[in-house]
């Protein structure tokens, strides 16, 4: 995992508090940054056993073992309803910005980076103050919207069952395989990008989650 910014709670940001009823001291973000961290997830038991939900199961016990270590308390963002505000964290935590799919882009990282979880230290820890970071979408011709082949991203949001129709169908087997065609589009990349096995995995895992939402819907 990596460190993914940090910042002292205040009592808008809704962070909980901790089991004694204390405010939180710092809350530390974690997560992935490009291809770098996949390698340790692919060699772990809970990637290569079958089971469902491996991502999950394998950063709940490294954050846990981790929280253990420093005294911390584990947040993770998809625990809910309610669910927390990851993504407000994130824009405190660090120079992000919106994107024209929705998506947080980093100036380094673009599209290709995660929040896998928080860390809630009892104790205000040092930080290092965060310069302020121009928007990379900011001049940017945005071939991200036009490169979606069924046009699921527009002014007018994310067309969900548009774009599952399409990963159903012979057609999406581009994007499953190498990844969705609008992210790939951003001309800003991670040094170390997404692999074809991370970019499956992914793909897969975000097929899975349209069909539950349009089963639902």
């Amino acid at each position: 995992m990596a460190v993914r910014g940090a910042f002292y709670p205040e009592p808008g940001d809704g962070v909980p508090e901790l089991a004694d009823g204390a405010p939180a001291g710092t809350l530390v973000l974690v997560g992935w940054t490009g291809g770098a961290q996949w390698p340790a997830f692919a060699a772990s038991a809970e990637f290569g056993d079958g089971r469902p939900d491996p991502l999950d199961r394998w950063t709940r016990r490294t954050l846990g073992a981790a929280a253990a270590r420093l005294g911390a308390v584990v947040l993770h963002p998809g625990e809910g309803p309610p669910f927390l505000p990851f993504q407000r964290w994130a824009m405190r935590a660090e120079g992000l910005s919106p994107s024209p799919l929705g998506l947080l882009i980093h100036p380094v990282w673009g599209l290709w980076h995660a929040y896998r979880g928080a860390l809630v230290l009892r104790q205000r820890v040092a930080l290092v103050e965060m310069p302020a970071v121009r928007s990379p979408c900011e001049g940017c011709a945005r071939p991200c919207l036009s490169a979606c082949p069924v046009g699921a991203f527009s002014a007018g949001g994310y067309d969900v069952a548009g774009c599952a129709g399409h990963l159903d169908g012979a057609a999406g087997d581009g994007c499953l395989s190498g990844g969705c065609a609008a992210r790939v589009a951003c001309p800003v990349r991670p040094a170390v990008p997404y692999g074809a096995a991370q970019l499956g995995f992914h793909m897969a895992a975000l097929r899975v989650g349209l069909r539950r939402d349009r089963a639902r819907n």
